[in-house]
């Protein structure tokens, strides 16, 4: 399913445009956004008028999870690592697995390209995710912004290799063969049981949406899974760079 800004707000699109412009010049001259008369920086603003633009609430996904996962994407933007830079997918583990929480959205063009249900690893939690790790063998996903790579075909079939970013945190994703793929166990067919299948680290999706999905991410766009875990809200050098 494709969201798009709704007719008639085309004034907000300019509005959100001259934002991003500004947080990007911000960054590049690597200077703090300036705080506006409510204090929020043009930065938080910019988010947050994605986030209301989209309906993200309505679709569940937290102001909180929104706002880093649009600051990770400017300082990844700044850096010069994105190569197709308008696309921010959000897995958002703080909610059940039982909700739709992956979320591709394309920044520039303000509008919500999947909305779908993303597995989080077996050792980190039952329904919701609660244990984070970065060391093989765990089990278990790992937070932090990542770049997708190229494709390849596995033991899942359609697979996309990502790079973890954030040293202690997920730059073992390749030794881990941490990749998005689909799989069965997760998706509209396990809505009502307990809690969705997990997998063994790796941000699974619907095996049905998995070619629409990597072919929209694939190749150099900016993954972000997030939990609010304070110790890596704090010690993510992304989040506080």
């Amino acid at each position: 399913m494709i969201f798009t800004v709704s007719a008639g707000n085309n004034n907000m699109a300019a509005s959100l445009t001259n934002l991003h412009t500004i947080v990007k010049d911000s960054f590049a001259t690597e200077e703090i956004p300036a705080a506006s008369a409510n204090g929020n920086t043009s930065l938080e603003m910019a988010s947050n008028a994605l986030y209301d633009s989209l309906k993200l609430q309505d679709l569940g996904l937290s102001k909180e999870a929104m706002l880093y996962a649009y600051k990770g994407y400017q300082y990844l933007l700044n850096k010069g690592v994105l190569v197709k830079d308008n696309i921010i997918t959000v897995c958002d583990f703080s909610q059940s697995s039982r909700k739709k929480r992956m979320y591709v959205i394309d920044v520039k063009h303000f509008k919500v390209l999947m909305n779908t249900y993303v597995a989080h690893g077996r050792n980190s939690g039952v329904d919701l995710a609660t244990k984070f790790s970065n060391q093989p063998e765990s089990l278990e996903s790992s937070l932090g912004f990542y770049i997708t790579k190229g494709t390849y075909t596995g033991k899942h079939g359609l697979s996309l290799k990502i790079d973890g970013l954030e040293r202690g945190w997920n730059d073992k994703a390749e030794e881990r063969a941490v990749v998005v793929h689909g799989a069965d166990y997760i998706g509209e067919n396990r809505v009502h049981a307990a809690y969705m299948g997990r997998s063994f680290g790796c941000p699974a999706v619907p095996q049905k949406e998995v070619a629409k999905l990597i072919d929209i991410i694939k190749n150099g766009t900016c993954l972000f899974i997030f939990h609010p875990t304070s110790s890596y809200l704090h010690e993510s050098k992304i989040l506080n760079g």
